[in-house]
């Protein structure tokens, strides 16, 4: 069985909670990949080419186990929507404040008049490092005819902080309610969930299977720079 860590919206492989989880699971021998979904660039993002950054990933390191994921917001949608479009492929899912209606969210989220703005062209967001980056309108776009709320079976914790200012916990507490394989961790915690590290990393643990075959290191490529 493989797992991985899905970062968020102005994030990367560095992101800090994933490195955390790495760490945890390569110290009990257990291979954890962080892929960077900021495809095919932070200025051109597309939720497809996310997706299909995780059908590489799969093709690439999957095994006949398939994956249990890791997502924090924006990668917590994605988790659950590449989840629902590969159900044979994904065991198990732990989400962290998932940006679910991230379209339906995102004009409260700007200051006003920057949609109208976004929308003749781009807007300048902050990417992974905190450098602002021109962000295409297409990706608001792929967002709003995307599913606000992609449907899991697989089981699947969601952990969200009561006090998320950028996401909040109703679209979760929404979320667990109308299905039933997900079960919601309330913690006194911020969107960033830095203060709940340990209850996070009990939980991420808690997806691999006592029965599972852990599979070997997928080989490591490297190249003359």
């Amino acid at each position: 069985m493989r797992f991985a860590y899905l970062h968020g919206f102005a994030s990367g492989p560095q992101t800090k909670k994933g490195q955390l989880l790495r760490a945890l699971f390569e110290g009990s021998g257990v291979p954890f990949a962080i892929p960077d979904l900021n495809t095919p660039s932070f200025r051109e993002l597309s939720l497809a080419a996310m997706l299909e950054r995780l059908d590489a990933l799969d093709a690439a390191e999957g095994d006949e186990e398939g994956w249990g994921l890791v997502g924090s917001s924006l990668g917590g949608w994605l988790a659950a929507r590449w989840a629902g479009l590969r159900p044979d492929r994904v065991s198990r899912l732990l989400l962290l404040c998932p940006a679910f209606d991230l379209a339906g969210r995102w004009p409260a989220l700007l200051p006003e008049g920057a949609m109208d703005m976004w929308r003749r062209g781009s807007l300048l967001l902050p990417d992974g490092t905190g450098t602002p980056q021109p962000v295409h309108y297409g990706f608001y776009e792929e967002a709003l005819a995307a599913p606000a709320f992609p449907a899991v079976r697989q089981p699947t914790v969601i952990i969200h902080g009561t006090a998320d200012d950028r996401v909040p916990i109703e679209g979760s507490r929404r979320y667990a309610a109308e299905h039933p394989s997900v079960r919601l961790v309330e913690v006194e915690d911020g969107h960033d969930l830095m203060a709940s590290i340990a209850v996070i990393e009990a939980e991420a643990m808690h997806l691999i299977p006592a029965e599972s075959t852990l599979a070997p290191p997928a080989p490591v490529r490297t190249s003359g720079s």
